[in-house]
C-alpha cells in the first residue's frame, strides 16, 4: 500500500472518489513518497444509499461484483423486511446478492424458519449461506452452504457487506480473511450494537477476494423509486403480476377480480413463499406511494 493524494476536483461533487474506484496515478516527485490521483476510470456500477431529508444520494462504493447482505440469526433479531429492501436495491443496481445468515451458534428455530427465509428468495437467484463468525468451524445444518462455500464463491470478486449494526460484519470479515484482517475492538454492547461500528467504507484485501465494509445502515429507504421502478426491483412479483387477469392495474387486494395472488392457498408452503414476497412488495409500495412519481428525479441504473 502506498500513500496518495487526489486532485481537489476529484473529492467534490456527486461523482467524488469512493471506495472501489479505479484511478490513474502519477509518480511522486523525486525524493517524495506520495503518489497523486490524476483521474478516475468510468464505473461499472455504483452502490449508494438515500438521504431523504437532503433529497440526495450518497455513493458508498463502486465496481462491486457482489452485494453481501449479512443478517443475524441471533441478536439483533432477524429482519425480513430489511433483507427484502436490500435485495430490491440489488435488482435495481443489477448486482448479484448473497444473503449470509450469521450468528448461527445463537439460532433458535422458534425465532424464525431459516429454510423458509432462504426458499422465499429462490426466485431472485440470491445465494444463501449459514455461518458463525464466532465459531469458524461451524458446519451448515439447515442450508447447503456455509463459510467454506462462501469463501469459494467470493474468489476473484469485490463484495460489499451490508447489514444492520450488530449483525457481525466485522467479525465475519476477520473470519473470511483467516485472521489477516482484524476489525474487532471489543465485545458487543448492552443493546446489541457492534463494538466496531464502521462510519466510512473501507477496502479490505483478503488475498483471494476484496471486501468493502460499509457503514451500518439501520434502514434502507426506497422512497426515491417510482412505482414502476419498484415493480422492476421486485422481479419475482413482477413476473407473477403478469398472471393477473387485469395485470396492468391489479391492486392484488381481496376484491381484485382475476388476481393471481388471491387464488393462492395460505396453507400451502409454496404459496406461502409467494405471498410473503407480495406482502413485502405491498409494504414498500405504501412507502413509495407517499411521494408522487412526478416529483422524483430519475435514478441511474
Amino acid at each position: 500500500m502506498v500513500p496518495a493524494t487526489a486532485l481537489a476536483t476529484l473529492l467534490k461533487g456527486d461523482d467524488h472518489l469512493v471506495v472501489g474506484d479505479w484511478v490513474e496515478l502519477s509518480p511522486p516527485p523525486q525524493g517524495g513518497e506520495e503518489f497523486k490521483i490524476e483521474s478516475v476510470h468510468e464505473r461499472s456500477n455504483a452502490i449508494f444509499r438515500n438521504i431523504p431529508r437532503e433529497q440526495k444520494k450518497k455513493v458508498i462504493a463502486s465496481n462491486v461484483d457482489v452485494m453481501m447482505v449479512v443478517v443475524s440469526a441471533g441478536k439483533p433479531d432477524y429482519k425480513r423486511g430489511l433483507v427484502d429492501r436490500y435485495l430490491a436495491r440489488s435488482d435495481f443496481w443489477n448486482v448479484p446478492a448473497f444473503v449470509v445468515f450469521n450468528k448461527m451458534d445463537l439460532y433458535d428455530e422458534s425465532d424464525f424458519d431459516i429454510k423458509f427465509e432462504a426458499d422465499r428468495l429462490k426466485w431472485l437467484n440470491a445465494k444463501c449461506f449459514e455461518v458463525s463468525a464466532e465459531d469458524l468451524n461451524y458446519k451448515p445444518k439447515y442450508l447447503s452452504a456455509g463459510l467454506e462455500e462462501l469463501s469459494h464463491d467470493l474468489h476473484h470478486k469485490t463484495a460489499i457487506l451490508l447489514g444492520h449494526s450488530g449483525v457481525g460484519k466485522s467479525r465475519l470479515i476477520t473470519g473470511l480473511s483467516k485472521g489477516k484482517v482484524n476489525l474487532l475492538s471489543g465485545d458487543l454492547g448492552k443493546i446489541g450494537k457492534g463494538a466496531h461500528t464502521t462510519t466510512w467504507a473501507e477496502l479490505i484485501y483478503a488475498e483471494e477476494f476484496t471486501l468493502i465494509d460499509s457503514p451500518g445502515i439501520r434502514s434502507m429507504s426506497l422512497s426515491d423509486l417510482t412505482k414502476q421502478d419498484l415493480l422492476y426491483c421486485f422481479s419475482d412479483v413482477n413476473e407473477w403480476t403478469t398472471k393477473c387477469q387485469f395485470s396492468s392495474n391489479c391492486t392484488h387486494e381481496a376484491n381484485s377480480k382475476g388476481c393471481f395472488f388471491q387464488k393462492l392457498d395460505n396453507g400451502n408452503r409454496e404459496d406461502q413463499l409467494i405471498l410473503s414476497r407480495l406482502d413485502s412488495y405491498k409494504r414498500v409500495l405504501e412507502e413509495v406511494s407517499n411521494i408522487p412519481d412526478w416529483l422524483k428525479k430519475p435514478n441511474e441504473r
